[in-house]
């Protein structure tokens, strides 16, 4: 099984939301807090960027 990784330096988007070009293309289009304006700042670099949450290192969540 192969591994895959979304995000190379998560520590420093700990807490944020970040937006990607794709699942195969890890390029950082944006970041912050507000998933709205990070969405809105990708789609101006990319067509159908991909976004996710990183939580904060140590911090148990629950899906």
């Amino acid at each position: 099984m192969q591994t895959s990784v979304l995000l190379k330096d998560g520590n420093k988007y700990g807490g944020k939301y970040v937006a990607t070009r794709s699942f195969k293309n890890n390029e950082v289009l944006s970041s912050g807090k507000d998933p709205i304006k990070v969405l809105e700042a990708a789609r101006k670099k990319a067509r159908n960027p991909v976004i996710f949450y990183v939580p904060l290192k140590g911090m148990a969540h629950i899906y």
